[in-house]
């Protein structure tokens, strides 16, 4: 794309091991993004949520009950390569599954792989620095943390994600309006806050996350918060110049499918960015299928797209039908 414009290609939780780890060396990389693909190779940065920790380790983490541990063999950064990937978040409930080792596997993988990080790290300072990668002739920056988890939670001088009690912590907030502010002066030309966030299975971001991520873009901190950890989509919310995305829901794994909240169904969400403003936001429906995701087709597509519809007009956001699925277009 031109200079000052660029194109970013935001999905959801990426989980590549258990079920998904079975199809490597059985399928190319570039199977498992199936006819997705080419939606993510046209953007110029791809961000995902990786939703397990990458490594030949087989120790699990045992410090407490955990009822699942995902785990992916190396093979797995050929499958993020395959699909453009340039920066995932790590501040999530899986990246030590496979504990200390397994972290520190995964960001060895994802370093020689050339795939950017940001959420955890071997201290807190690593698991709190951000990233700023170039996309198109922009810098977009990532900060990356999470409320689950709380065991994972990095230390001075000890290994795990960046952690708090979003939406209820003042000092978190506080300490990311500083990471960003940052940013802001290294040339960040826009602002992306990850935030694995909440409960799973929940369709609608509760009070206190509407607050949390209003402070922080309404008072230009973040441009772009991006919400995940629910397994399901959530409403978007255009804010000041800014956008809210509450859940990017799930984009590739393994899990079983609810039938009423539908856990298979999301969206890639594209935002193109124009002189350094976000100036639309497309939504295109994708399916999941063990192992594999689709872009949605036909009445499935329509469905999916409904009620996209109906959840971001609970937060008085109007999306309107594009040729790929839905598009929200600021109001000059």
């Amino acid at each position: 794309m031109t200079p000052q414009h660029c194109r970013l290609a935001i999905v959801g939780d990426v989980m590549l091991g258990r079920l998904v780890n079975d199809f490597y060396g059985t399928r190319p990389p570039a199977w498992f993004w199936g006819t997705a693909l080419p939606v993510l190779q046209r953007a110029d940065a791809v961000l995902a949520n990786l939703e397990c920790a990458i490594t030949a380790s087989r120790t699990r983490w045992a410090r407490y009950p955990k009822v699942f541990h995902f785990r992916a063999e190396p093979a797995a950064v050929e499958v993020l390569q395959a699909a453009s990937i340039d920066c995932v978040s790590l501040a999530n409930n899986h990246v030590l599954d496979a504990e200390i080792q397994g972290l520190k596997d995964t960001l060895d993988h994802l370093d020689r792989g050339g795939i950017r990080h940001a959420g955890a790290g071997l201290d807190l300072a690593a698991a709190r620095a951000p990233v700023l990668l170039a996309a198109g002739g922009l810098k977009i920056g990532l900060l990356s943390v999470t409320d689950n988890e709380p065991g994972f939670a990095a230390a001075e001088n000890s290994p795990g994600t960046f952690y708090g009690r979003l939406g209820e912590d003042e000092a978190i907030a506080a300490q990311l309006e500083s990471l960003a502010a940052g940013l802001r002066r290294d040339g960040a030309d826009l602002v992306v806050l990850a935030a694995h966030w909440g409960p799973n299975m929940v369709t609608e971001p509760p009070p206190h996350f509407q607050a949390f991520a209003r402070r922080l873009v309404d008072g230009g901190a973040v441009d772009l918060f991006w919400g995940h950890s629910a397994h399901v989509f959530q409403g978007v919310e255009p804010r000041r110049g800014g956008l809210i995305l509450y859940d990017t829901g799930d984009f590739l794994d393994d899990y079983a499918v609810d039938p009423w909240l539908r856990n298979d169904w999301s969206f890639i969400f594209q935002v193109d960015l124009a002189e350094r403003r976000i100036a639309r936001l497309t939504l295109i429906p994708v399916v999941l299928t063990l192992a594999q995701v689709n872009l949605a087709e036909g009445a499935v597509a329509a469905e999916i797209c409904a009620r996209m519809q109906a959840a971001a007009a609970r937060l008085g956001t109007r999306l309107l039908p594009s040729a790929e699925g839905l598009e929200w277009l600021p109001v000059n």
